[in-house]
């Protein structure tokens, strides 16, 4: 029986419109008919997750509960959050939720040791809560990948590109924002990154497996494809989760038109 894809999302609304693109562009359908049923909670009022982390300011906790159980509620057989700060409360979510629930960074370590042999080193783009939290170091490190993260101007330019008033959550994914994320990724690569993990859910909004010479590894990619397998449907062959020409969310994605 096929289960309803549940979205715990508004972090921000634009990577939830994402990752919703994303899994319609990932099912194999030739009809309506043939879609998941999806059921998105979209609260951009949860308060942000890297001041939680970094300062202690206002959890994002209640509100993260509060999502999770409108889902369930409203009949969600599973739930992927497209917010990677917000992992940091993916413990404490899986032991409250019903029903399953898909953690995207796990999901990309495994799909990293499946899909690419040989994955020695991967460069991590992520804001700077998620790389203090470890949440990538732990998913990697145990399957023998080490990670490179940028030094400290580049991740002040990252936060300044995702966060800045002229940045990628105020709706701009062309011109500084993505000049800056694509020569960051590339000084990794430099460096000896094998793989660019897309650690936070905006970054694919302006850095597309095309600016690299190595795969791009997107956690909102490979969810999509996660949920729809659990949920019973089938996803579209012929195209890669870490770079493929056509993937689903990178040709025409949000702001990728």
């Amino acid at each position: 029986m096929k289960k309803t894809i549940g979205i715990l999302g508004g972090m921000g609304p634009e990577a939830t419109g994402f990752f919703f693109e994303a899994i319609v562009r990932w099912t194999l359908a030739a009809s309506d008919q043939d879609h998941a049923r999806i059921l998105i909670w979209n609260d951009p009022k949860i308060p942000p997750r890297t001041e939680a982390i970094l300062d202690g300011a206002g959890s994002p906790w209640p509100a993260l509960l509060a999502g999770l159980r409108v889902l369930e509620h409203g009949g969600a057989g599973l739930i992927a959050m497209p917010c990677i700060t917000a992992h940091f409360w993916a413990p404490q979510i899986k032991a409250k939720a019903r029903v399953p629930f898909i953690d995207l960074i796990d999901e990309t370590g495994r799909e990293a040791g499946r899909e690419i042999p040989g994955l020695k080193t991967a460069g991590l783009i992520a804001t700077t809560g998620t790389i203090r939290s470890s949440l990538f170091h732990r998913a990697f490190t145990r399957r023998g990948v080490d990670l490179l993260v940028p030094g400290e101007d580049d991740q002040n330019r990252i936060m300044d590109a995702v966060y800045g008033t002229d940045g990628i959550k105020a709706g701009i994914q062309t011109g500084r924002p993505r000049a800056a994320i694509v020569r960051i990724a590339r000084r990794l690569v430099e460096r000896g990154a094998q793989a660019i993990i897309a650690g936070c859910t905006e970054i694919p909004l302006v850095l597309r497996a095309a600016d690299l010479d190595v795969p791009l590894l997107d956690p909102m990619i490979i969810g999509a494809a996660v949920c729809l397998k659990k949920a019973g449907y089938r996803r579209r062959q012929g195209t890669s989760l870490h770079g493929g020409s056509e993937s689903p969310g990178k040709a025409r994605g949000p702001g990728r038109r």
